[in-house]
């Protein structure tokens, strides 16, 4: 007997900035907040300590801000003190996470949002079904360097069609 599929709870992303991220984050993809940003210390705290227990020794200090997407999906923003950007901000051969996908109707709406606030578009829109359904995605990057999706309908309908057939 297969496992029952789990829920997604949330997704952490380390920025640069965590006051220009929630703005972002809350102004362009309308996620909610629900933690206003918070500096967190390494000490003897039980965050603290459970933070020490994550990131090791030496942390010193880090900011977070809690946001949560309109199906309950969280997003969690760090900003670590020393905090610098990575050499690639798309290493899709190294292992681990490196894209998230947001599900939009009018995913030209949101790229423009997304680009005049500073982001960037990567790729051109394309179509999964051109001229059987309306099927679109495309790769961007936030104002940060994170590089996400925009699926104009759900992971399940865009998928379970055999887009690639």
């Amino acid at each position: 007997m297969l496992p029952t599929p789990r829920t997604f709870s949330h997704i952490g992303l380390s920025v640069p900035d965590l006051d220009a991220a929630v703005q972002f984050y809350t102004n362009v993809l309308g996620f909610y907040t629900i933690m206003e940003p918070t500096e967190i210390v390494e000490d003897d705290s039980d965050i603290g300590q459970m933070c020490t227990d994550v990131f090791g020794a030496d942390w010193k200090r880090l900011r977070i801000a809690h946001l949560a997407t309109a199906d309950r999906i969280g997003f969690e923003l760090f900003e670590f003190d020393g905090n610098h950007p990575p050499k690639e901000n798309l290493s899709f051969r190294q292992h681990g996470t490196f894209h998230f996908a947001i599900q939009d109707p009018d995913i030209e709406g949101l790229l423009a949002k997304i680009v005049d606030a500073g982001g960037k578009q990567r790729m051109p829109i394309r179509e999964y079904f051109p001229d059987e359904k309306p099927y679109r995605m495309v790769y961007v990057e936030d104002p940060f360097g994170i590089v996400f999706e925009l699926y104009s309908h759900s992971y399940e309908l865009t998928y379970s069609a055999g887009a690639y057939a």
